[in-house]
């Protein structure tokens, strides 16, 4: 990108949503959780430019879920970087055997949705997030099976980056070197979903590795 993104538009599942608001409250529209976090750096350190943040996260989401909502939650928005962060509802509902999990979609539907992305909106830039899981609550059960899995999309994030030329975000090595501090509930409090102290690792995280990235926002 030859200017610095102006409008950033934050996409996923429960994580990302962090229970934002569906009204235009500045005060509750970004969520409270690492989505949040970066916006208000960001918002604060470039008041000046006054960036647009966006959060369309929706609790519950599968990839196919983040491409059926893609016109009106992205390609509306006209976002200049998009940040996406999704997979462990795909993993969560193969793994528990339901019905919405028979096959797996993720990586067909991820790569439908970053190569149409590409097409509509050419030069916007992409950040891609690799899901994470901590050995602790719901994946405490059947914890080689959410490894094995969870893995699987690491891998597949890691290529569709690499693919569609979009910055990747690596969580889990982190998450793991951060139970050496804490147990693994008090980053992730059920294993997959994160603590206010889990959210303030990812917000660092993104920071670290955009920042110093390409799609440097400036």
């Amino acid at each position: 990108m030859s200017t610095s993104p102006s409008v950033i538009l934050f996409q996923g599942d429960s994580i990302t949503d962090g229970g934002r608001s569906r009204n235009d409250d500045p005060n509750h529209f970004l969520g409270h959780g690492y989505a949040y976090l970066i916006s208000s750096r960001l918002g604060a350190e470039l008041a000046e430019k006054q960036p647009t943040f966006y959060n369309r996260g929706v609790s519950g989401d599968r990839a196919s879920d983040l491409y059926a909502r893609w016109n009106e939650d992205t390609f509306s928005l006209k976002p200049e970087l998009i940040s996406i962060l999704i997979g462990v509802n795909d993993a969560w509902r193969i793994i528990n055997n339901e019905p919405s999990g028979v096959t797996d979609r993720l990586g067909r539907a991820y790569h439908h949705l970053l190569e149409e992305t590409r097409e509509v909106l050419p030069n916007t830039g992409l950040v891609l997030m690799e899901p994470f899981i901590l050995k602790t609550g719901a994946t405490l059960d059947k914890w080689d099976a959410w490894q094995e899995k969870i893995g699987q999309y690491q891998r597949l994030v890691r290529e569709l980056a690499d693919q569609f030329g979009a910055v990747f975000v690596p969580l889990q090595d982190m998450l793991n070197q951060a139970t050496e501090k804490a147990e693994a509930s008090y980053w992730l409090w059920d294993g997959v979903h994160p603590t206010a102290a889990g959210h303030e690792l990812i917000a660092r995280q993104w920071l670290s590795v955009v920042q110093d990235s390409k799609l440097k926002i400036q």
